[in-house]
């Protein structure tokens, strides 16, 4: 199948997250064949029904990003990905200039040595050692997407409000714009809230470029789904995931009859989903695993409401706008 694509303009994609987080807009389509609203996310406690269920992905990003220079002073960047099972020492990595830095290049910061870089490894990465444990702590930053140009004030704007276990190297965004009050409000109206955690990773943010999305290949990414939510998403009325990393770690679990493990399912096509019935999700990169798991959930109608909030000016990307959005019915 083709992989979707869709033209993005420049000035759609949000450079800052907005203030209050609960005041992004909210696109919602519930019925696939009904009419369209704009609401806000502050809205989402009166949009969903009492004995719906919410579960949002609870995965803290990790200071991850690591600026540091070569002995002769040139620039390097290191962005850490996942750690080598059993190790707190030994990751794997992203690396720039990669060509530049063969294995053995120990990579400093003020002058000490904090990195040392060293095999190839697939699709890119490289395994790298941490000479510090304290790194991450001291001279790590908070990785924001390649399309934000503008510095954070505040790098909590960058987690949820109920981020809890650190593992991701991206933000689950959909969840950004939940505030405690919104959840508080939910749970008053007989919404449950419950939990998942996958560490976001290569495989969300990994761009797809075959030339046809079965031919893409998917990283795996570290999954935990409480029994207590697997077992609360048998009884309600709907199940409404708050973001695409809620939707694989819940399908996953479905899928696979594990509640943690690691996953490289790859939602796209006439995926027949298991759990999930509603998707808040933000407005997602063309070309991307994102769009795809979107297409499938949706269906076609996907272009017309992408359009719709192009046309009515919604902010796109990491720090945008979101939407509501069911489940087509096959």
């Amino acid at each position: 199948m083709d992989v979707p694509d869709y033209e993005l303009p420049e000035a759609a994609i949000a450079q800052e997250p907005i203030e209050p987080r609960d005041a992004a807009r909210l696109l919602v389509a519930l019925d696939p064949g009904g009419t369209v609203a704009h609401r806000h996310v502050r809205d989402l406690p009166e949009i969903l029904e009492p004995d719906d269920l919410v579960v949002v992905n609870t995965s803290r990003v990790l200071p991850a990003r690591l600026r540091l220079t070569k002995s002769t002073g040139g620039a390097a960047e290191v962005l850490l990905l996942e750690p080598e099972p059993g190790s707190a020492e030994c990751w794997e990595a992203l690396v720039r200039p990669g060509r530049r830095l063969p294995p053995g290049t120990v990579l400093e910061a003020d002058g000490e040595p904090w990195l040392e870089v060293g095999a190839h490894l697939e699709e890119g990465r490289r395994r790298v050692r941490l000479l510090r444990p304290e790194a991450l702590d001291r001279i790590g930053t908070v990785p924001l997407p390649p399309y934000i140009h503008r510095p954070l004030t505040d790098p909590e704007r960058y987690q949820t409000v109920y981020a809890d276990r650190p593992g991701s190297v991206a933000a689950p965004t959909a969840g950004l714009h939940l505030t405690n009050e919104v959840i508080d409000r939910l749970r008053r109206r007989g919404v449950e809230v419950h939990s998942v955690d996958l560490a976001v990773g290569l495989g969300t943010f990994r761009p797809v470029t075959a030339g046809r999305a079965e031919d893409h290949v998917m990283h795996v990414e570290r999954y935990s789904v409480p029994a207590s939510t697997i077992e609360a998403c048998r009884g309600p009325k709907r199940v409404v995931a708050i973001g695409t990393t809620t939707v694989r770690a819940l399908e996953s679990a479905a899928a696979t009859g594990e509640l943690e493990g690691r996953s490289d399912l790859f939602i796209h096509g006439d995926y027949p989903f298991a759990v999930v019935d509603v998707l808040m999700t933000n407005f997602h990169l063309p070309r991307s695993t994102l769009l795809l798991l979107l297409e499938s959930f949706a269906g076609p109608r996907w272009r017309d409401l992408y359009g719709e909030a192009l046309a009515n000016r919604y902010r796109f990307l990491s720090f945008g706008d979101a939407m509501l959005i069911g489940r087509e019915v096959r």
